[in-house]
C-alpha cells in the first residue's frame, strides 16, 4: 500500500503542479477564457490514463499461464525504466519547468483555444500513464489486492489536495526537497518492481537460477502473513528471492540512488552559484559608486 501511495502522491503532484502552473499563467497574463480548454485537456488526459489502466488489466488477464509472466515482466521493465527517467530528468530539470510550460501556452494561446487544450492534455498525460504503468506494475509485485488500489487512491488526493492550497498559497512547500526525498524512495520501489521482472522470466525459463535461492524468510514469516504482506507492499520484495533477483536490485537500487544523489547536489550547487553571481553583479554599481 504505502509503495502505490507513494507512487499516487509522486505523480500525482507533478500533474498537480503542471495545472497549477497553466492556470496560473493564464490569469496572470489575463487569458482567463482559455481556463475551461485547459480543464477540458486535463479532463482528457485523467479519461486516457484510467483507460491505460483498465488495458493493461484486460490485457493481463486474457493471457495464458505463458503468456502472462511474460507480459507482466516486459512492462514491469518498462515501468522501471520510465520511472528511473522521469526521477533523473525531474532531478535535473525541474527549476525550468515553469518557463518551459510558459512558453508552450503562449505558442498554444497564438495558434488556438484547441492547442491550448492540447498542451494541457499532453502535459498531465505524460504523467498520467507513467502513473497507471508504474501502478499497474506495482500491485502485481505486491500483489492483487484492494490495499495497494487504495494507497495510490489516497496518495493521488493527497497530490490534488497538496496542489491545490500550493496554488492558493496557504501552504509553502519546499517542492524540491519533497522531490528528492520521493524519488529516492520510488528508486527504491522500482528496485522491487525490477526484482519482480526477473522472479516473472525465471518462472518462464527466460532467465537461469530459479532453484538457486538466496534469502528464505518464509519458515519465518508466512507469506501471507502480516510482516510479509508489508514488506511486498513498501518495497515489493518477496520472503523467498533468487541470487539473480538479489543481485539485479542491489545492482540497479546502489548505483541508482548514488547517481541519483549526485544529480541533485549538482544541480542545487549550480544554482547556488548562480544566486551567487546574481547577487554579486547586483552589488557591483553600487560598490563602484563608492
Amino acid at each position: 500500500m504505502f509503495s502505490s501511495f507513494l507512487i499516487g502522491l509522486r505523480e500525482g503532484l507533478e500533474a498537480a503542479l503542471i495545472v497549477a502552473i497553466l492556470v496560473a499563467y493564464l490569469v496572470r497574463t489575463g487569458n482567463n477564457h482559455a481556463l475551461k480548454r485547459v480543464w477540458l485537456g486535463v479532463g482528457a488526459a485523467l479519461v486516457a490514463s484510467v483507460a491505460i489502466g483498465v488495458v493493461l488489466v484486460l490485457i493481463d488477464e486474457s493471457l495464458g499461464e505463458t503468456l502472462e509472466p511474460a507480459f507482466a515482466g516486459t512492462m514491469s521493465l518498462v515501468a522501471v525504466g520510465l520511472i528511473t527517467w522521469m526521477i533523473f530528468w525531474m532531478a535535473s530539470r525541474a527549476k525550468g519547468i515553469s518557463a518551459h510550460l510558459a512558453g508552450e501556452m503562449d505558442r498554444a494561446l497564438a495558434t488556438s483555444t484547441v492547442a491550448v487544450a492540447f498542451v494541457a492534455f499532453v502535459a498531465v498525460v505524460r504523467e498520467g500513464a507513467e502513473t497507471a504503468l508504474f501502478l499497474w506494475a506495482g500491485i502485481n509485485a505486491a500483489g492483487s489486492t484492494a490495499a495497494p488500489l487504495f494507497g495510490a487512491v489516497l496518495g493521488l488526493g493527497t497530490a490534488v489536495a497538496l496542489g491545490f492550497v500550493v496554488y492558493r498559497g496557504a501552504v509553502r512547500l519546499n517542492i524540491g526537497r519533497l522531490f528528492t526525498w520521493t524519488g529516492a524512495a520510488l528508486v527504491i520501489v522500482a528496485g522491487g518492481v525490477l526484482r519482480y521482472a526477473v522472479h516473472e522470466f525465471q518462472e518462464i525459463g527466460w532467465l537461469p537460477g530459479e532453484d538457486n535461492v538466496a534469502i528464505d524468510v518464509s519458515g519465518t514469516f508466512a507469506p501471507d502473513g502480516v510482516p510479509a504482506t508489508l514488506v511486498r507492499g513498501i518495497v515489493n520484495l518477496s520472503p523467498t528471492m533468487t541470487w539473480l533477483e538479489v543481485i539485479v536490485w542491489v545492482a540497479y537500487v546502489v548505483p541508482t540512488l548514488i547517481l541519483f544523489f549526485w544529480v541533485i547536489r549538482k544541480r542545487d550547487s549550480a544554482s547556488n552559484g548562480a544566486a551567487a553571481r546574481e547577487s554579486d553583479r547586483a552589488a557591483a554599481p553600487s560598490l563602484q559608486d563608492q
